[in-house]
């Protein structure tokens, strides 16, 4: 069984945490294969997605030992348990929840809960978070996390909103440990169309432009 510090290490190693919302597990599961092919090992399936602590058991019993699977969405101690307990490695949060951090640490799992300004921000670190969601990052850009950079440095943040192929590595230099991308990863004409080789070429694109000299 993969430790806290196992489980943070491969998400600051591959840099990026697919955000996905299907409930088609045939589907999901290719999905999941399609961007592990270009270097995305990191998914987190939301709680937005009907029945998703099941989605998340399926997938943890038939591809856990391919993937990193967490639950994202998570606003509340009682969900974050039933989705630890279906599998989940690591919880995403849009907001800042104390509960959450709590289970996640009685279970010796990653947390990432949302914040967005500089209080919320130090609030998530000093309550135990081992990255900062900073969401929506839509409206901040790669700047907002270079200034937070200065002053808050010790503190990990992975911008989710707003996050492309393209602009991904704009958000690692200016100072993100991973990004959260949703959208422009995963592209639901290609995945209606079973033309999953799309989405292997956008990984590793996205992969190659996180990439620091």
């Amino acid at each position: 069984m993969a430790t806290r510090n196992d489980i943070l290490a491969h998400i600051l190693e591959k840099k990026a945490i697919a955000v996905i919302r299907m409930t088609d597990i045939a589907r999901l599961t290719r999905v999941i294969d399609a961007i592990r092919a270009g270097g995305v090992e990191c998914v987190e399936i939301t709680m937005s997605v009907p029945g998703a602590i099941d989605v998340i058991k399926d997938v943890s019993r038939t591809i856990g030992d391919k993937a990193l699977i967490g639950a994202g969405t998570v606003i509340d101690a009682v969900t974050a348990r039933r989705a630890i307990n279906a599998g989940a490695e690591f919880i995403v949060g849009p907001v800042l929840d104390l509960g959450v951090i709590g289970v996640a640490d009685e279970y010796g799992k990653v947390v990432i809960p949302g914040a967005f300004s500089p209080g919320e921000i130090v609030t998530a670190w000093q309550a135990g978070a081992d990255i900062v969601k900073v969401f929506p990052a839509t409206v901040l850009g790669p700047g907002y996390l270079k200034d937070l950079g200065g002053p808050l440095p010790q503190i990990r943040l992975c911008p989710t909103g707003g996050v492309t192929v393209e602009n991904a590595g704009q958000w690692i230099k200016a100072g993100a440990c991973c990004v959260g991308i949703g959208t422009d990863l995963l592209d639901k004409k290609a995945i209606a169309e079973d033309r999953y080789e799309v989405l292997t070429e956008k990984a590793r694109r996205m992969v190659a432009n996180m990439k620091i000299d």
